[in-house]
C-alpha cells in the first residue's frame, strides 16, 4: 500500500482519482476536449510509473512530477504546460500564506502600485496590510475553481480584498439627499441653504460614500443638484444689499420684488452672488484634494458630471466650477480630483446656435489647459435612447456607465457597479494558436466561470446587513435600500446595481490570432467587434435568466495591464507582438505606441463604446499642451461623426512644485524660478495620477505612448 506525504507532513493513502481531476482540470482550463477514455489512459500511465517507486511513501511535488512529465511524454504538451502554470502558481499562494509577514514586510518598504492615488503613509501601508490579510482569506473561502482561475492568471477578481466586504461604486443623486439631510453616525446634518453649505457637504457626501466602497463616487447631475441652492443664496445677497442701501435716497423704495428694475444694484446683487459661487466651488476643488478617506489612505475617488443645465442658474454653477478648476489649487498647481465628465448635446451645448454653447468652449478650454474635463456624447444613440425618455445619462472618471436595469427603474441614479471580474483574452488568443473556432470555445468557458464568480460574489456580498454599508445603505443613496432597516441584508441592494464582465488586450489577442490588431487591418477590427459582441451577448443572455444586471465592461486596467502579461510570459515566453513587452493593452484601444491619426483611432474605437454597456472610453494623445480650439475639433469631429460617447484628450503635465509654473515636456528645470523640483501629471484609466504613483506596467505603457499629433498631420499631409 502506497502512502503519499503531503506537504504539512501528514501521511494519506495514494489516491488515483486526484490525478484524473487534476489532468481533466489543466485540460479543461485551455478548452481541450479530452475524452474520458483518454483521461483514463494517461492516468492509468501516471500509476505505471508511480508504482516504479520502490519507498512505499511518495511526496505530493514527486507525484505532480510525474503528472506533468508523462503529459508531456504523451504529446499533450499543452494540458501540461497549463498543469505545471497551476503547480507554479498554487507553490506561490502557499509560499506567501505560509509566511504572511514577508508580504507585510514589503508593504512596510512601499505600498504597491496597484491603485494610482493611494500614498505611501502610514495609513496607506495598514491598510494594504489588512488587503493582503483579507486576499487570502477569500481565496481560501471561494471554491477552488474559481480561485485558481484568478491565481492562474484566467480571470481577475477586482479588489478581491473587498470580496466579502463591500460593492464598487455608487452615482450619487446629490439633490436629493442634501434636500433631505442626511447623518454621518455622529449626528444630524440638516438640509443647507446656502450655496456655500451645499457645495461643502456635497465633498462629505463624496468622502462618507467612499468609506462604505471600494471604488469612486460621482456627483451624477452636480450643476443641476446645486442650482437648487442658489435662489436662497440670491435672496440672502438682495438682502444684504438692501439693509446696507436703505438709507441711500437715490435707492429709497426698491424692494425685492422691483429690484430688477434697477439694473445697478442688480449688477452689484450679481457680483456678490457670483463671488460667493467661486468660493463654494473652489472650495470644492480643494476639499477634493485634501480631505481623506479610507482610513486616511487616498482622497475620494470623485467625479462631476456637468454641461446640461435645466437653468441659467445651473449653468451659472456649470461655468464657475470650470473656472475654479482651471484655476487650479494654490499655486496653479494641477488638481487631480474631481474627474470632471462634460455632458455635449446638440441643441443644448453643441451648436453656435445653442443657449449653453459658451459652456463647451468654457469646457474646451479648460481640457486643453487642465486634462479635465473629459466629454460625453449624449448624442450618441444608446445615450440619445435614454435621453428622450427622460434618463440623464452620466459616467464617471474610470469609465463605469450604469443606465439599464432588468430589476427596476432606469438610469444611474443611486446606482453603481456592484463587481467587475475581467478576462486575460491575450491568453486565450495564444492558446487557440490561430484556430478561432478553438478561440471562441475558451472565450465561452471563461464567460462561463465569469459569470459562475459574479454568481458566487452574489451569494457572499447578499450576506451582508445594511448596519455593514451603515451610509451608503443607511442612508438610503441606494437604489433597494428604501425600504430595509438596519439588520436588513442588501439583496436588494445588490440587483439594482450592475456586475461588469470585463475584458483586456483586445490588441494582443488579435495579434496572437491572425498576426494584426484592429488599427492596422479591416480584418482584424471586424473580429475585434465579433469577439466583444460575444461579450456582450452572453452579458444579455443571461442578464435574463440570472435577473442580474450583467454588463460588458472595457476594463480600466491599472496594475492588472502589467499583471497579466508577466503571468503569461512566464508561461508562453516572448510572443511577439503579444508578451513582448511588459504591458497588455488596455480594453479595445488601440495600442498606445501605433502610429495612427486622431480620426482614425476615433473611427476604430467607437463600436465597441455601443457594445460595452458597462463603461467604455477613447483618449486621444497629444505631444503637448493643445489649443482650445483644438480639443474642439477632436471632439466635434468624434460626436458629429461617430457614435463614440465617453472620451478625452491626453497630454502630459508638468509643473514646478515650488512656483507653480507649468513646463513643456522637453524642459527639466522651472522656466521661472530654476527649481529642480518638478511635478509630472499623466492620466491613468481614466483619472489623472501624479507620474511617481504609476505602477509597473503603467510606467512601461507612458514611455511607449505616441502621440496621434504627427500621425494625424501625415493623415491629412498638413
Amino acid at each position: 500500500m502506497l502512502h503519499v506525504v503531503k506537504r504539512d507532513g501528514r501521511t494519506v493513502e495514494f489516491n488515483a482519482s486526484k490525478i484524473a481531476g487534476a489532468i481533466r482540470g489543466a485540460a479543461d482550463e485551455i478548452g481541450s476536449k479530452l475524452k474520458e477514455s483518454e483521461i483514463i489512459e494517461l492516468t492509468q500511465k501516471c500509476i505505471e510509473r508511480v508504482e516504479q517507486i520502490k519507498d512505499q511513501k511518495v511526496n505530493v511535488e514527486q507525484i505532480q512530477d510525474l503528472v506533468e512529465d508523462t503529459l508531456i511524454a504523451q504529446g499533450y504538451k499543452d494540458i501540461g504546460a497549463a498543469y505545471f502554470n497551476y503547480r507554479r502558481e498554487r507553490t506561490k499562494i502557499r509560499d506567501i500564506k505560509s509566511d504572511l509577514m514577508r508580504a507585510i514586510e514589503k508593504i512596510g518598504v512601499e505600498t504597491d502600485r496597484d491603485n494610482a492615488n493611494v500614498g505611501n503613509n502610514f495609513s496607506s501601508k495598514l491598510l494594504r496590510i489588512a488587503s493582503e490579510s483579507n486576499k487570502w482569506h477569500n481565496l481560501a473561502m471561494m471554491p477552488k475553481k474559481l480561485a485558481k482561475a484568478h491565481e492562474n492568471g484566467d480571470l481577475y477578481y477586482h479588489d478581491l480584498d473587498s470580496y466579502n466586504l463591500t460593492t464598487n461604486c455608487l452615482n450619487i443623486e446629490t439633490g436629493k439627499v442634501l434636500k433631505r439631510g442626511f447623518n454621518t453616525g455622529y449626528g444630524t446634518i440638516n438640509p443647507p441653504k446656502r450655496i456655500e453649505t451645499a457645495a461643502e457637504l456635497s465633498c462629505i457626501l463624496l468622502q462618507s460614500t467612499q468609506n462604505d466602497m471600494f471604488g469612486g463616487q460621482a456627483h451624477v447631475n452636480f450643476d443641476n443638484d446645486m442650482a437648487d441652492f442658489i435662489p436662497s443664496t440670491r435672496e440672502e445677497v438682495i438682502e444684504e444689499v438692501l439693509a446696507v442701501l436703505r438709507d441711500v435716497p437715490e435707492y429709497e423704495g426698491v424692494t425685492e420684488e422691483n429690484i430688477d428694475k434697477n439694473p445697478r444694484i442688480k449688477e452689484l446683487v450679481n457680483k456678490k452672488l457670483e463671488k460667493r459661487i467661486h468660493q463654494a466651488m473652489q472650495g470644492i476643488v480643494y476639499n477634493l484634494n485634501t480631505m481623506h478617506s479610507r482610513a486616511g489612505s487616498q482622497v475620494p475617488f470623485s467625479s462631476i458630471n456637468i454641461g446640461i443645465p435645466k437653468n441659467d442658474d445651473a449653468a451659472l454653477i456649470c461655468r464657475i466650477f470650470l473656472e475654479e478648476y482651471e484655476n487650479g489649487l494654490g499655486k496653479g498647481e494641477q488638481p487631480i480630483f474631481p474627474n470632471i465628465i462634460f455632458r455635449v448635446k446638440a441643441g443644448v451645448n453643441r451648436e453656435e446656435s445653442d443657449p449653453y454653447y459658451y459652456l463647451y468652449q468654457l469646457a474646451c478650454r479648460v481640457a486643453a489647459k487642465r486634462m479635465n474635463p473629459m466629454f460625453m456624447n449624449i448624442d450618441a444613440d444608446f445615450n440619445k435612447a435614454y435621453y428622450d425618455r427622460g434618463i440623464m445619462p452620466a459616467t464617471m472618471g474610470c469609465r463605469t456607465y450604469v443606465c439599464s436595469n432588468i430589476n427596476g427603474e432606469e438610469g444611474p441614479q443611486g446606482r453603481g457597479n456592484i463587481a467587475p471580474v475581467t478576462m486575460n483574452l491575450p491568453r486565450i488568443g495564444i492558446l487557440a494558436k490561430g484556430d478561432l473556432n478553438k478561440f471562441f470555445d475558451i472565450l465561452n468557458l471563461r464567460l462561463e466561470m465569469a459569470r459562475e464568480a459574479l454568481l458566487h460574489r452574489y451569494g457572499v456580498l447578499k450576506t451582508l446587513r445594511v448596519k455593514d454599508l451603515p451610509f451608503v445603505a443607511g442612508q438610503r443613496l441606494m437604489k433597494g435600500s428604501e425600504n430595509l432597516g438596519d439588520n436588513d441584508f442588501i439583496e436588494p441592494i445588490l440587483k439594482q446595481g450592475t456586475w461588469g464582465i470585463g475584458f483586456i488586450g483586445l490588441t494582443e489577442t488579435l495579434t496572437a490570432l491572425i498576426g494584426k490588431h484592429h488599427g492596422e487591418s479591416n480584418e482584424a477590427q471586424e473580429l475585434g467587434i465579433k469577439i466583444i459582441s460575444t461579450i456582450r451577448e452572453f452579458c444579455d443572455k443571461y442578464k435574463e435568466i440570472d435577473r442580474l444586471n450583467y454588463s460588458c465592461y472595457a476594463t480600466p486596467a491599472e496594475g492588472l495591464s502589467g499583471k497579466f502579461i508577466l503571468q503569461d510570459k512566464a508561461i508562453f515566453g516572448e510572443v511577439p507582438g503579444v508578451t513582448d513587452k511588459d504591458y497588455y493593452t488596455n480594453s479595445y484601444h488601440v495600442p498606445v505606441y501605433f502610429p495612427i491619426s486622431i480620426k482614425e483611432k476615433i473611427d476604430i474605437e467607437a463600436p465597441y463604446h455601443k457594445l460595452c454597456n458597462g463603461g467604455h472610453i477613447t483618449y486621444i494623445e497629444l505631444d503637448d499642451y493643445p489649443q482650445p480650439e483644438d480639443v474642439k475639433s477632436i471632439i466635434d469631429y468624434a460626436y458629429k461623426n461617430t457614435n463614440i460617447s465617453y472620451m478625452g484628450i491626453n497630454f502630459h503635465i508638468k509643473y514646478c512644485r515650488d512656483c507653480g509654473t507649468y513646463l513643456n515636456n522637453g524642459e527639466h528645470k522651472c522656466t521661472k524660478c530654476g527649481s529642480l523640483n518638478i511635478q509630472g501629471i499623466s492620466r491613468v484609466t481614466g483619472y489623472l495620477s501624479l507620474d511617481e504613483r504609476f505602477g509597473s506596467g503603467k510606467v512601461a505603457e507612458r514611455a511607449d505612448r505616441t502621440s496621434h499629433t504627427e500621425a494625424h498631420r501625415a493623415f491629412y499631409n498638413v
